[in-house]
């Protein structure tokens, strides 16, 4: 049981560490918008297979305002900012600013729902954003702002806001479904970039649209069903943990997918955000009162 355990990390990590380097592939060929609709709408598809055979259930009519809104944020906001941010931003660096998203959560959940966070939450969250700051300032190799980093954040943020107001849907209607309404809401949304897209297909090189159909099929979704098999077994504090290896995988695949070597700046400030990252983590983990819930609750 270990071992499968072992395996759902290990294969989450990889998939999303190895998604950062593929959208710099993707970008190759296609646009930004046309790259996070393309991949949505693929994973969109393989999802509702996936409904139609295990039979999932309709949410609640009163729930799909909500439902559309999440979606909204967490992956038409994510996506596409992420995209439009890789234009100039290393795959690498990238990852390492993605990886601020929990704490952005926390500073929600302080605000929003007044949890508490602690003296050390706010010193791993001034670190961590002076590591982004410094990323920022290297993402080009030159000392210069780099507009795109901050995109990426504001992505980051959206992504944020869906982990942090999502709780009770995901009791209500498990991690499962409540993944699959959100990752078609999303879709939607991005449907207002469709206009040109069969010809940017037909325009771009097989490596970029295969590239695309592998973020599609395999980042967008097979991870989000191995962190679930392992929340099953061992808690949602354990299992998000692991992810903190993503951006270390991710500047390794990037290198040896792209050759691309992270600036010095990059190096430090990615040193600093994964330090900020911790400690925060660390703090809201050890307070959260979500810890004493059932391991398996958000599978229910």
């Amino acid at each position: 049981m270990r071992h499968n355990v072992m395996f759902a990390y290990s294969l989450a990590v990889f998939l999303w560490a190895s998604a950062f380097p593929g959208i710099r592939v993707g970008l190759e060929s296609y646009g930004p918008f046309h790259l996070a609709l393309l991949r949505m709408l693929i994973g969109s598809l393989g999802l509702l297979i996936f409904a139609v055979v295990v039979k999932m259930r309709w949410p609640d009519k009163r729930d799909i305002p909500v439902i559309l809104l999440f979606g909204f944020f967490g992956f038409t906001v994510y996506h596409t900012l992420l995209s439009v941010g890789e234009r100039t931003v290393d795959a690498g660096a990238a990852s390492l600013i993605v990886s601020t998203t929990p704490i952005l959560s926390a500073l929600l959940a302080a605000f929003f729902l007044k949890e508490r966070f602690h003296q050390t939450g706010w010193i791993g969250s001034i670190t961590a954003f002076l590591g982004v700051a410094l990323i920022s300032l290297g993402a080009g190799g030159e000392i210069h702002f780099e507009i795109g980093a901050l995109f990426i954040l504001i992505g980051a943020l959206g992504e944020s806001i869906y982990f942090v107001f999502q709780v009770p849907y995901l009791q209500k209607y498990g991690f499962l479904p409540f993944t699959t309404y959100t990752i078609l809401s999303g879709t939607l949304f991005m449907l207002l970039f469709s206009p040109g897209l069969w010809t940017a297909v037909q325009q771009s090189s097989p490596e970029s649209t295969l590239t695309v159909i592998y973020l599609g099929l395999l980042p967008t979704v097979i991870p989000y069903f191995a962190i679930a098999y392992a929340t099953s077994k061992h808690g949602a504090s354990e299992a998000t943990s692991s992810l903190y290896l993503t951006p270390v995988l991710a500047i390794f695949i990037s290198w040896l997918w792209l050759g691309e070597v992270p600036a010095i700046l990059s190096i430090i400030g990615g040193a600093f955000a994964l330090i900020g990252v911790s400690m925060t983590t660390w703090t809201t983990s050890k307070h959260s009162p979500l810890q004493s819930k059932n391991k398996g609750e958000l599978l229910r």
